[in-house]
């Protein structure tokens, strides 16, 4: 399934950070584009700004993913004013940044009904309305901490974590019906989003990303990938790998390094300011774009990304080379036969 005119994407959490710059990649190909979020002044800017890039239609429906009747309230208006939905992208999240023993239960509770839950209602939706045509896409937009969890994001890992049992479970349960319905799971590194102005934190440092900091253009271009059917697990940067397989690998080791390195690597040395706005509960009104405060020392490509895109034509490079090479060495043994 190829995205552009006359697709049907929609994508959750997609007035803001890796959300918008998926929405923005779906309207520069002219899409018809459904955006779901929570703050209705910045749905109506990311209407107007992806009509703007092309986009075909666009729906801005207020929504709160944690709450299943909204959702399926959302795709049946989609349905009704675009048409049949093609791609679901499942995107929207919340976070805490505190130890564990300074999370509440309804703090955790947040986490899981957005993050996770959210995934599983947004998943089922969809998937009730694709069932009858045997088609659709559906990506899940996960994390490397799904695999290998760091320290003050306890509510968030486990429910990254709850996105992926979900997510190979059902895969299985697809394959066993015979659905042509596909489903992806893209596994991201840190990336430079708004959503370290807005979570919860109960550090005295301002948050940010640990480790290697990409641009959310480069998700986009991932989950784009996944959705046309490519590839059932995307790990979109070299940074995602190392921490998947370092879990497997090294996983004691990793726990020492993320007890020493994870608390200062998840703070900046800017104090939080004592009246700063979290959106774990409510939204967090503002024009806020793809794109953080962390431009600077974010990066636009992956090696490892643009492998896997290439991946097809990389191996049929490689098998004709060596169809030459093969070719080249048997003239060559004929000639000193000769």
């Amino acid at each position: 399934m190829k995205i552009g005119p006359g697709t049907v994407v929609v994508v959750t959490g997609g007035s803001a950070g890796v959300g918008r710059a998926i929405a923005d990649a779906c309207a520069r190909r002219g899409a018809k584009v459904a955006v779901l979020a929570r703050e209705p002044q910045r749905l109506e800017q990311t209407r107007s700004a992806l009509l703007a890039l092309g986009a075909e239609q666009v729906l801005a429906i207020p929504t709160d993913v944690a709450d299943e009747a909204q959702v399926e309230a959302a795709c049946d208006r989609i349905e009704r004013e675009l048409g049949p939905i093609d791609v679901w992208v499942n995107n929207a999240m919340v976070t805490l940044v505190a130890p564990v023993s300074e999370t509440t239960p309804e703090e955790l509770r947040r986490v899981t009904e957005v993050t996770y839950h959210g995934a599983v209602w947004g998943t089922m939706a969809a998937l009730r309305r694709m069932r009858g045509r045997n088609r659709g896409s559906i990506v899940q937009v996960g994390s490397a901490l799904s695999y290998r969890p760091i320290p003050l994001q306890a509510a968030y890992c486990g429910a990254k974590h709850a996105m992926l049992g979900f997510t190979d479970a059902l895969r299985s349960e697809l394959i066993q019906e015979g659905s042509a319905i596909h489903l992806a799971m893209v596994q991201l590194p840190a990336v430079n989003t708004p959503q370290f102005e807005w979570c919860r934190t109960r550090m005295a440092g301002h948050p940010r990303p640990m480790g290697t900091i990409y641009q959310p253009e480069l998700i986009a271009d991932a989950v784009l990938y996944a959705a046309e059917g490519h590839r059932r697990e995307l790990f979109v940067t070299i940074s995602s790998a190392n921490a998947i397989w370092g879990d497997k690998l090294i996983p004691r080791l990793l726990d020492r390094f993320l007890a020493r390195t994870a608390y200062p690597g998840q703070q900046m040395r800017e104090r939080v300011a004592p009246d700063r706005k979290d959106n774990l509960f409510e939204p967090v009104p503002g024009p806020w774009g793809a794109h953080g405060r962390f431009d600077e020392q974010a990066k636009p490509a992956s090696a490892t990304l643009w492998l896997n895109l290439h991946r097809n034509w990389l191996l049929a490079s490689t098998a004709a080379l060596l169809a030459v090479g093969a070719v080249a060495a048997g003239a060559g043994r004929k000639g000193l036969r000769r």
